[in-house]
């Protein structure tokens, strides 16, 4: 197969998978105490969205994040994954502090903030001092072992976002991404030496870069 044919496909293939809207709704936790898990999510502050009984061989108990567009299962006969196998669920937080400072006040047991240098480095403790997306981290795990790790995204990387769809899930994103833009003006105006009358440009310009991965203004 030659190469051109190989990127054609790939082109194809790219095309068609816009056309497709594939969002991820659900993932399952394997627990051993559905009443327990109930409890320990609904502590979280999560959602509870259903939880229902099929005969005498399924239960399903949905709980949804805040501002989260997909939910998480368990119960009876929805996954058989042995309880507390999950690993790897990742809670996406603009500000990883307050994150954490909310779950201790939930009596929730949660690590203390740690941040990564880069890729397969080892972890350090407290936030990354220069607040770098993707690099801060806490974690804390469900009764049953299944492991949560909160990581701190400001800005997201490259073609994850499409750079017109700017949109925030909370209030709480909108007014963090509007304290980092008024940190940043701040500097802008330092260094031209003038204050800047077009702020509120120059504030959704930081804005809608930032969250599409795009060079920020200066």
């Amino acid at each position: 197969m030659s190469s051109t044919q190989v990127r054609s496909d790939a082109a194809v293939g790219t095309t068609r998978a816009q056309r497709i809207t594939m969002a991820l709704e659900v993932v399952a936790i394997p627990v051993s105490d559905i009443e327990r898990a109930k409890r320990f999510y609904s502590d979280l502050g999560w959602r509870l969205d259903a939880d229902f009984v099929v005969g005498d061989t399924f239960r399903g108990v949905q709980f949804t994040p805040p501002c989260s567009a997909c939910s998480i299962h368990f119960g009876k006969g929805v996954t058989p994954a042995a309880p507390g196998t999950a690993r790897g669920l990742f809670l996406v937080v603009s500000d990883i502090e307050a994150a954490r400072a909310d779950l201790v006040d939930r009596g929730i047991e949660v690590s203390e903030v740690f941040h990564v240098a880069g890729p397969g480095t080892p972890p350090l403790p407290g936030r990354d001092p220069q607040r770098h997306s993707y690099a801060s981290y806490a974690s804390f795990s469900d009764p049953d072992g299944n492991g949560w790790l909160l990581q701190e995204v400001t800005t997201r990387l490259p073609g994850r976002v499409d750079a017109s769809d700017t949109k925030f899930t909370s209030p709480v994103e909108l007014a963090a991404a509007l304290r980092r833009a008024s940190v940043a003006h701040g500097e802008h105006e330092e260094k031209t030496g003038e204050r800047d009358e077009n702020w509120p440009d120059w504030y959704a310009q930081f804005v809608v870069r930032e969250q599409a991965g795009q060079p920020l203004p200066t």
